[in-house]
């Protein structure tokens, strides 16, 4: 029996590779539609939903988010003028990140956005003297090291020894006069995220009770207005065997009660949660089309156009143990008794760590396969080595309502070497170094 072909929003993914080339990454919309509305239905109405443009920067896919109502958290300038064209208000603006420029901080600043989140003391003061360079003032929420730490993240962000914010203790000490002393500061909020996948309801629970506690504790201490509380996110999404997607009505059975409580007690104050893996990843596929096949010692190797290049979350780094992504053969089923794998699969890069696929049951490949890498709509490109042996940045498509959109074009080899000077030519240029 033919299995049913695999689409995105209706339209074959095998259509989208013919007709856009591969390595490609697909966006379904009505994926991130259904990921954001159910979450959106669960929790209570007070918890504003921010996208985190870390996970997935395309304009597209941020500007389709918006549209449903997601806010904006974002950590770079590029994604600061990003959500700006996506239509982000700066008031449903937030930028955060241990080593903000100048820049950065110089264009949050003038654009009047809904909280800077300061990481360091010294921090601090460069906003303040932004600031006053430009006449303004800006919000600023404190990110917060809590003294505790949460078990159960895929990646402890807080509660341990990070780069990230500044530490509770430090907080806690600080003289009084911290929210009075920079006239180019108002001090309106707290920020803590604690880690990453996390796939326990009861465990998102318990942390923002106890970041909601620390918020107000702080806010008490060195005197200021709790206009806006940042509890993170974490939220989880299941990849591997044995792990199961986060209930959003279970999730909002424990949330919604604490949210309540404390709206009860600051009814003015805005409460946020970031979400960039759970609203993304299981919207997109990254697909690549096998170019050779080979055996060697005894493992069967297939040899694709893409790899670790676009897709280094699927190699496993920061794990333990590699444990595979969803993967999918897309253009055909196996035939009634044909032999299946285990295939090693491989990208085109000179590395032995270009594994994306290890030990992957599938059926006897051959040249011209389309391999479908699922739940890769997070993570994908952002955080891979696209620059890598310079086989550039793969296309994107969104798909919305069966019409697929290329929302990123490929980086074509001019667009690689137009970047570049010859050292010769160099001390021509009048260029800024920085190409601001």
């Amino acid at each position: 029996m033919t299995e049913p072909a695999a689409t995105a929003d209706g339209l074959p993914f095998t259509e989208l590779a013919a007709r856009f080339g591969t390595p490609l990454y697909v966006y379904d919309g009505a994926v991130l539609a259904r990921q954001f509305t159910r979450l959106r239905a669960a929790l209570d109405h007070r918890i504003e939903l921010f996208f985190s443009l870390k996970s997935n920067p395309n304009l597209s896919v941020f500007a389709f988010l918006h549209g449903l109502g997601a806010r904006a958290e974002v950590s770079s300038r590029a994604e600061l003028h990003t959500a700006f064209r996506a239509g982000a208000a700066p008031a449903d603006t937030i930028l955060l990140g241990p080593g903000k420029s100048e820049a950065e901080i110089e264009d949050a600043v003038t654009a009047g956005i809904a909280a800077l989140v300061c990481e360091s003391f010294e921090e601090l003061a460069l906003i303040d003297r932004v600031a006053l360079r430009h006449g303004v003032v800006a919000r600023v929420a404190l990110r917060v090291n809590p003294a505790f730490t949460v078990k159960g993240a895929g990646l402890a962000m807080g509660g341990v020894p990070r780069q990230f914010g500044i530490d509770e203790a430090a907080l806690l000490g600080c003289p009084a006069d911290l929210a009075t002393r920079y006239r180019g500061v108002r001090l309106i909020g707290v920020h803590v995220y604690l880690g990453s996948r996390i796939m326990s309801e009861q465990v998102i629970v318990e942390n923002t009770a106890r970041i909601l506690d620390l918020a107000e504790r702080l806010a008490e201490r060195l005197d200021f207005p709790l206009e806006l509380v940042d509890v993170g996110g974490g939220l989880g999404v299941a990849y591997f065997d044995g792990e199961q997607d986060l209930d959003p009505a279970l999730l909002a059975e424990g949330l919604n009660p604490l949210v309540a409580g404390f709206a009860g007690r600051h009814p003015g104050t805005r409460l946020v949660m970031e979400l960039g893996r759970y609203l993304a990843a299981d919207a997109g596929t990254y697909l690549t089309t096998v170019r050779y096949t080979k055996e060697s010692m005894g493992r069967r190797f297939a040899v694709a156009d893409g790899g670790t290049n676009h897709h280094m979350a699927a190699v496993g780094i920061g794990s333990l143990v590699h444990r595979n992504f969803p993967i999918r053969l897309l253009n055909r089923s196996a035939a009634d008794g044909e032999r299946t794998g285990p295939w090693q699969l491989t990208g085109p890069l000179c590395t032995p760590n270009d594994l994306f696929g290890r030990n992957v049951e599938l059926p006897e490949l051959r040249p011209g396969d389309l391999i479908g890498v699922e739940r890769s709509g997070a993570y994908g490109p952002t955080a891979s080595p696209t620059g890598f042996l310079s086989h550039g940045y793969p296309a994107e498509v969104l798909v919305v309502d069966g019409t697929a959109h290329l929302v990123r074009r490929r980086e074509t080899l001019a667009e690689l070497m137009g970047h570049q000077l010859l050292y010769t030519e160099a001390a021509e240029s009048s260029q800024l170094a920085d190409g601001s």
